[in-house]
């Protein structure tokens, strides 16, 4: 890659960086590529020799979020909870090293509730619902093993991403939060005698 490739890349990521920030603050609805340009020292129509539209743009943070939780959903491990563990580790790393990491699970949760996502963008956050489905399939694996605590294994998947989600959308927010060890949140789902 020669250095005007790599200006134009460095470019590339400030631009989704600030998209973001801003999509994280104000929402898909209430931002403006105006804003967008604003925040990288761009005109608007420079913006849009990156990003032909806003939704464009959008679209390409919403695909890096899904991408990164569909490549944790891979983790092969032979134990269910070797699994969340694994899963949670990868994912607390992921935001210790890189802060901005958290900003997605937060642009994904409002994509998810927003009635302002383009149509486009629901149907490539429909496979979040694969991420449920090989969770709670897990969990029932990890029951039979005795791993994983008696419940129900929907109520277990939910109490485990949400305890993911909260702590996400907590660092995105309050970056200086203490970091909780993956320990923590795996005990949730962990098994124990006379547990129901």
């Amino acid at each position: 890659m020669n250095t005007r490739d790599q200006q134009k890349e460095k470019r590339r990521k400030e631009i989704l960086l600030a998209g973001l920030d801003l999509f994280v603050k104000k929402g898909y609805a209430a931002t403006k590529t105006s804003d967008i340009a604003k925040a990288v020292n761009m005109s608007d129509g420079l913006l849009f020799h990156y990003f032909a539209t806003k939704e464009s743009l959008y679209e390409e943070l919403i695909r890096i979020g899904t991408e990164s939780s569909q490549a944790w959903m891979e983790i092969e491990e032979r134990s269910p909870l070797n699994f969340f563990t694994n899963v949670t580790n990868q994912i607390l790393d992921m935001i210790r090293m890189n802060p901005q990491g958290a900003k997605f699970f937060v642009l994904i949760a409002q994509a998810l509730r927003s009635s302002t996502t383009p149509e486009r963008i629901t149907q490539i956050l429909a496979s979040q619902e694969t991420r449920y489905a090989k969770t709670v399939e897990l969990i029932r694996k990890g029951q039979e093993a005795g791993e994983i605590r008696r419940g129900n294994p929907e109520a277990l998947a939910y109490t485990f991403w949400c305890s993911i989600q909260g702590i996400a959308e907590q660092l995105a927010v309050y970056p200086q939060t203490p970091f909780p060890q993956a320990e923590w949140i795996v005990s949730t789902l962990k098994g124990t005698e006379g547990t129901t």
